[in-house]
């Protein structure tokens, strides 16, 4: 199974990315999903997560009110809205199954890490 993860570039402050998630060579519609993020220098981090139904989302606190985060089952794929995006939303953002809800955490075996995709916010 790859994830593979796109739809980044480069944005001033303020505007807006859609991210798009594919996951080929398995469904992934019985697993919930998730975005994480990493910027350079620091660990990464979960940044929004939805159940295999879409009806649940959550966020990390940073980003609530900003992103959105759904997915078309049908389609095998997974978005993430972003909108008025800020510098320190600057990151690779990747996709990865998740394993657990509370607190999210990725699910390797689904499918490995997968290149993510640039996000710079620039100010």
């Amino acid at each position: 199974v790859q994830l593979q993860a796109s739809g980044g570039g480069s944005v001033q402050a303020g505007g807006s990315l859609r991210l798009s998630c594919t996951a080929s060579g398995r469904s992934f519609r019985n697993v919930a999903m998730g975005w994480f993020r990493q910027a350079p220098g620091k660990e990464r981090e979960f940044v929004a997560g939805i159940i295999y139904s879409g009806a649940s989302t959550k966020y990390v606190d940073s980003v609530k009110g900003r992103f959105t985060i759904s997915r078309d089952n049908a389609r095998n794929t997974l978005y993430l809205q972003m909108n008025n995006v800020k510098p320190e939303d600057t990151a690779v953002y990747y996709c990865a199954a998740l394993a657990t809800w509370n607190p999210p955490q990725s699910l390797p075996s689904f499918a490995p890490w997968g290149q993510g995709t640039q996000v710079t916010v620039s100010s």
